[in-house]
């Protein structure tokens, strides 16, 4: 049988625990509730019951700092295992599928970026995400990649390499949150819309720092690249796989400037990076009636992507349907494991996620 009260609507009464059991404290003299409750009990028992309820006024003050301060977290979510299952449909063994944010949190990007075979690898995939994929991570995932990114940050401005592609990737990210955060709304972001202002700012904090950067002059004298064979300069510029370095590089000394200018230099990197198809429909003549390779390339790669290449990439092992860092042992049943894999590009990781 339920208890009826006086007035169901009333908060209640107090009541204390002492030797005899619980008793209610009522005022006898005005019938009022009582605010000294240790006239009424033992000075033990009242100083349990303060510290009782000062503990729980400490773990709410605990509580409400923590989320105050959650969206600052420099907290990394590791787990122990490097490895991911992708899995798009639930079986009897497993329910649910694998997500991108998932995916993110799981592999170990955040060491990743330590490895210059890697260092590319992450920052393409961090571009790609920035673009479109940003919504699609949970809470977790997007702190993660706001860490990893801070991470990114900090090792180019102590590095002093690859300053154009941080810019670039920064410049991705914050044109990508400006259309999330003032045109489409906070509906489609995790957390609140002061955080993501305040991530906005940093952003903004990051690429002026990387605009005032000074490169600092080694320190050690001894053989310079210009010291070098014009054979072996050249042979070294062919290694560069993006013409706008080969632009830079000239433009350090005005021997370099000649060789940035040969036409067969620029002849292999059209030939690297896009199809003769694609060369045929974007010929250019120079005013010697010769083609321009310098002029067709920057054309080309305004009209079509350019071909990818990374030191290390993620492995999908098509046995085990497992994704995994290059050299990272996962529990695969195959008998040659190797043989099995597959290297991923940062866009193939994205599709792999897209259901």
């Amino acid at each position: 049988m339920p208890f009826l009260g006086q007035d169901w609507r009333s908060p209640g009464q107090s009541w204390v625990k002492t030797a005899d059991g619980w008793k209610r404290f009522l005022d006898e003299k005005s019938g009022s509730f009582v605010s000294d409750l240790g006239s009424y009990c033992s000075k033990e028992v009242y100083n349990k019951e303060n510290l009782f309820n000062s503990l729980n006024y400490d773990v709410a003050a605990k509580k409400r700092k923590k989320d105050m301060l959650n969206s600052k977290t420099k907290t990394q979510y590791f787990h122990q295992e490097k490895w991911i299952y992708v899995h798009k449909g639930s079986t009897k063994e497993r329910h649910g599928y694998c997500t991108l944010g998932e995916a993110f949190n799981r592999l170990d990007f955040s060491t990743a970026i330590l490895d210059s075979r890697r260092f590319n690898y992450v920052v393409r995939l961090l571009e790609l995400i920035a673009k479109s994929q940003l919504t699609s991570l949970s809470g977790i995932a997007q702190k993660n990649f706001m860490n990893i990114l801070e991470k990114v940050v900090l090792k180019v401005l102590e590095d002093q390499q690859n300053i154009r592609l941080i810019r670039e990737l920064l410049q991705t990210l914050y044109t990508s949150l400006c259309t999330l955060v003032q045109r489409v709304g906070k509906s489609v972001l995790v957390g609140n819309i002061n955080m993501w202002v305040y991530r906005m700012e940093t952003i903004l904090h990051w690429q002026q720092q990387l605009n005032n950067i000074q490169i600092t002059r080694p320190a050690l004298r001894g053989l310079t690249f210009t010291d070098l064979p014009l054979c072996l300069q050249l042979n070294i510029m062919q290694r560069l796989s993006d013409g706008r370095d080969l632009v830079s590089l000239g433009q350090v000394a005005p021997d370099l400037h000649v060789l940035s200018e040969d036409r067969l230099l620029w002849k292999k990197l059209c030939q690297y990076h896009f199809s003769e198809r694609q060369i045929r429909k974007r010929l250019i003549l120079s005013d010697k009636g010769q083609l321009d390779w310098k002029k067709m390339y920057f054309k080309l790669v305004r009209c079509y992507p350019r071909k990818e290449q990374y030191g290390d990439t993620l492995q999908l092992c098509r046995h085990c349907h497992i994704l995994s860092w290059k050299g990272t042992d996962h529990p695969c049943t195959a008998n040659n494991p190797e043989s099995c894999s597959i290297s991923l590009s940062p866009q193939d990781f994205i599709n792999l996620f897209k259901f």
